[in-house]
């Protein structure tokens, strides 16, 4: 009978351990979520610059990372929120920021936030709190006096009124309440009576204390008011005016100030037109740099190098298609130029000839060091590929000192242009049918490259976004996508040069070991999720794409992870996370994991369209 008790007793104990175990992970995760809750009131009450509705989704703490614009985590807690700067516009609730408990920094200054105060009530761990250069009305909230860590407070150049509360903390070390309508007597705590007169001047009726204006002389309307200093308000907090700058001045000061002001306009443009005709006069002899670039003046610089040991190689371009030979390089070097880009491969141009004929041509850098048999056996690989989802390869041109590949010109811009630029008002958003379509065409691209480049360890090598031309225009109202920049890998001398592509990337470059097909695999997967998250991969954030939406669909917001452009189309979301779990595969650390670009074709064609929009 004993030993029975005695089971039954052990049995309630470990059962009680358990069922406070694991009430403990309940209300922490509901702790957590709750801080999250707070954000995304947060975010929906105010609008910015910073697209916080794209930015802010998911958990916005992973340990001690955050993916979040201005937010600081500490053991999966948010701790800072710093959104100065970025013009802020709104109001939010009092209770905001009420169960932000671990918080330690709240920065929302330079903005444009109105309406009260929130409450920071319980907010124990708080040291910074500025609400500086605002909008801010209504009085100093009391629960701001209870806050025992509080170091800084800033909350100069709004709208508050009311008295100043009795703040007494001993770890105060900065205040200001300056360029309010704050009146009545200054609290005689010790912490209060530290501060310079600086942290109250500019207010409405303000005395006592450092202020040296004593409470009977007191007198409202010497202030300057905060709506005669919009547009300035920013600058009262570093550069204070002394009392003999207020003066008034007099007609022989107005007129001497007319006066300078009159010569130095006059100044500015007599330089002006000096500087002009100077630019100018260079612009003559050296082509056309502001509109441009001169492919004439950087080859014939180019030209004038060569070795006299080999004149075949000067003047030669080789051409891949006969029917296209319509131009050599005099016609090209004679031609105007437009620099598309500057990047890490080399820098692009856009050539118009004088027949009216459009090229692009790009002086690849990074591989002047292969040999001449290396890079023409590489050219004629690369330009005997023909699909539609490849940009076409014209011709090429090798000097010793230079070399040359002509593509065919793509009416349109990049993926990464049509997913990122002109966020906002105005911007015609990019649906999930454009999308799906893009995404399928550039998976037969590269699947194509990997099935007629079986020799070459990794096909493309430099798969992105910006690499991906988009043909669109009146004439091709389908969003056809190009591969381009491919097949450079195999030049390069160094194994560290292949830093500079988007391989670079892969864990498998960056733990040194074997780059395979299956490298492109992984820098498609990538590009899977920038076009259904709307994110950047390789960003500033710490934490990389894959883990973040991993981390998402784990804590069940799978939405979250869409880009808010699609995140309407709410009948195509099983759609949109099913392309997800694919580009997850592809992303896969370990590249024996990952699905080969046949089977991925095969996997999105399976994924059916929303409508015949955008079709490729």
């Amino acid at each position: 009978m004993r030993s029975g008790m005695r089971i039954i007793s052990i049995f309630v104990t470990v059962f009680a351990h358990i069922f406070a175990i694991a009430a403990s992970k309940i209300a922490i995760e509901e702790l957590y979520h709750n801080e999250r809750n707070n954000l995304i009131q947060l975010r929906d009450s105010l609008s910015s610059t910073v697209n916080l509705h794209s930015n802010w989704t998911g958990p916005p703490c992973h340990n001690d990372q955050s993916r979040w614009f201005g937010i600081t985590c500490s053991n999966s807690h948010v701790v800072g929120i710093d959104l100065e700067g970025i013009q802020l516009t709104g109001s939010f609730l009092t209770t905001a920021f009420q169960n932000m408990t671990y918080l330690t920094t709240l920065s929302l200054s330079n903005n444009a936030l109105h309406g009260y105060l929130p409450s920071l009530k319980g907010l124990d761990s708080l040291q910074v709190v500025s609400f500086a250069r605002n909008r801010f009305s209504g009085s100093i909230p009391l629960d701001f006096v209870a806050l025992p860590n509080l170091s800084r407070l800033e909350l100069q150049d709004n709208l508050l009124n009311g008295s100043i509360p009795p703040f007494d903390q001993q770890t105060l070390t900065a205040f200001d309440v300056s360029f309010n309508f704050i009146e009545g007597q200054i609290p005689r705590t010790l912490a209060l009576q530290r501060f310079p007169s600086s942290s109250f001047e500019h207010n409405l009726g303000l005395c006592g204390g450092p202020t040296a204006k004593s409470c009977a002389m007191a007198s409202p309307g010497t202030n300057v008011p905060p709506s005669e200093r919009k547009g300035s308000a920013p600058t009262h907090s570093t550069n204070r005016s002394s009392p003999s700058s207020t003066k008034v001045l007099g007609p022989r000061g107005v007129a001497l100030i007319a006066v300078g002001a009159s010569m130095v306009s006059f100044m500015a443009i007599f330089g002006f037109l000096c500087y002009y005709k100077r630019y100018y006069k260079k612009a003559e002899g050296k082509g056309d740099y502001s509109g441009g670039a001169s492919i004439e003046f950087i080859e014939k610089a180019s030209k004038g190098s060569e070795s006299t040991a080999e004149p075949e190689r000067v003047g030669r371009l080789e051409f891949f298609n006969k029917e296209r030979q319509v131009f050599d390089l005099d016609d090209l070097l004679r031609s105007s130029a437009e620099v598309l880009g500057k990047g890490k491969i080399g820098t692009t141009y856009k050539v118009t000839l004088e027949s009216g004929v459009v090229v692009v041509v790009k002086r690849p850098k990074i591989i002047n060091g292969a040999s001449k048999k290396e890079f023409v056996q590489q050219m004629h690989l690369l330009g005997s590929l023909r699909h539609e989802n490849l940009v076409e390869i014209i011709a090429f041109y090798h000097s010793k000192n230079e070399k040359l590949i002509v593509y065919e010109h793509v009416a349109g811009e990049s993926l990464f242009q049509l997913l990122h630029d002109n966020r906002g008002e105005g911007r015609v958003p990019l649906n999930w049918a454009t999308r799906l379509n893009m995404v399928r065409g550039i998976a037969r691209g590269l699947a194509h490259l990997h099935q007629c480049l079986p020799s070459l360890k990794v096909p493309h090598a430099n798969l992105k976004s910006s690499n991906v031309l988009i043909l669109h225009n009146n004439h091709h109202p389908k969003y056809q996508p190009k591969l381009t920049d491919f097949g450079f890998q195999a030049l390069l001398l160094s194994p560290n040069q292949s830093l500079k592509l988007a391989i670079g990337k892969s864990p498998e470059f960056i733990h040194g070991r074997k780059l395979t097909h299956k490298t492109d695999v992984y820098c498609f997967g990538l590009m899977l999720l920038e076009v259904v998250t709307g994110q950047v991969p390789g960003g500033d954030n710490e934490v990389d794409l894959p883990e973040w939406v991993s981390l998402v669909i784990r804590n069940d917001w799978s939405t979250d992870i869409l880009d808010l452009e699609i995140v309407a189309e709410k009948d195509r979301h099983g759609d949109m996370l099913r392309l997800t779990e694919i580009a997850l595969e592809c992303a896969a650390l370990e590249p024996e994991r990952r699905p080969k670009m046949s089977e991925v074709v095969k996997k999105i064609e399976e994924i059916k369209e929303p409508n015949s929009e955008g079709k490729i």
